[in-house]
């Protein structure tokens, strides 16, 4: 077999038994809270960031990851015989791809391939764990590359959020709408498309029913999913949500319901009470 490994920013947001289940390294990126800098995942857990905005009404900022501390992570790797590939956060929404490409053609163009996700968080991990699933097929690492590039377009990814604070402190909401959405309980998803966060549909009230109505609303528009995997991921959603998501796509022949906690760069852009169903959409032409 070919000796190829996967990385991946912080930002696929895999826990640490699906990255030892499916070979992927993640590479943290930087949260910076009150002039202190902290490793996505590793130094820093989603709740203290969460604290810390409600006791500061302040955000904390994220920083790529940089050149050198990308060719630092490969290089025993390389220096091993392994290819290397590497998937990034939307180039649309972080440097981190450009850092990568700059890294990959310094250190090794031949064996390090970097795929742009058009995605993030566990969008951008659905091509990783499929790149593992071509791997454990004797595949070589450039046609894999290629293979999880053509999917790119065919990821769905969106999500459904209790509240517009967060979104509200980053610029990304007015203070008209954000005051319009607290009074008529609106719920408003999120999807991306082409590589950019954009507003999808809006759901008006409990959250819990709100969330039903997007999950069965998405497998509406998506109505020709990749059945291997899907994806549940959150920021501190009540417990009955995720069961209730869990048991809307159980009725489904996903092979793998993956539940999984978004990490401190994602959750730092969406606050709490987030929650999002993921697959590749492609399930008719694979």
């Amino acid at each position: 077999m070919n000796k190829i490994k996967i990385f991946g920013d912080s930002t696929l947001d895999l826990s640490e038994e699906l990255c030892e289940k499916y070979g992927v390294t993640l590479i943290p990126l930087t949260v910076l809270i009150g002039g202190t800098s902290y490793k996505d995942g590793v130094e820093i857990q989603p709740q203290q960031i969460f604290e810390y905005v409600d006791k500061t009404g302040e955000l904390p900022k994220t920083a790529a990851v940089n050149s050198e501390i990308y060719k630092e992570t490969w290089g025993p790797y390389l220096n091993e015989g392994y290819d290397i590939i590497h998937f990034n956060i939307s180039s649309d929404m972080s440097t981190c791809y450009q850092s990568a490409c700059i890294a990959a053609k310094e250190i090794a163009p031949d064996h390090v391939f970097v795929i742009d996700t058009a995605n993030l968080s566990t969008g951008s991990a659905l091509l990783a764990l499929y790149a593992s699933d071509l791997i454990q097929q004797g595949l070589p690492a450039k046609e894999i590359a290629e293979k999880c590039q053509k999917r790119v377009p065919s990821v769905q990814a969106s999500f459904i959020l209790d509240r517009l604070n967060y979104l509200h402190k980053g610029g990304r909401c007015s203070s008209i709408a954000l005051l319009a959405a607290s009074a008529l309980s609106i719920k408003p998803s999120i999807r991306v498309k082409g590589g950019k966060m954009g507003a999808s549909k809006k759901y008006i009230g409990k959250f819990l029913s709100c969330t039903e109505k997007y999950v069965k609303d998405l497998l509406v528009d998506f109505s020709t999913p990749d059945y291997t995997r899907v994806f549940i991921t959150h920021t501190s959603v009540p417990a009955e949500v995720v069961a209730r998501i869990k048991e809307i796509l159980s009725a489904y022949p996903f092979k793998e319901i993956l539940d999984t906690n978004a990490g401190c760069t994602i959750s730092s852009h969406c606050g709490p009470c987030c929650i999002g169903v993921l697959f590749i959409n492609d399930g008719d032409q694979k």
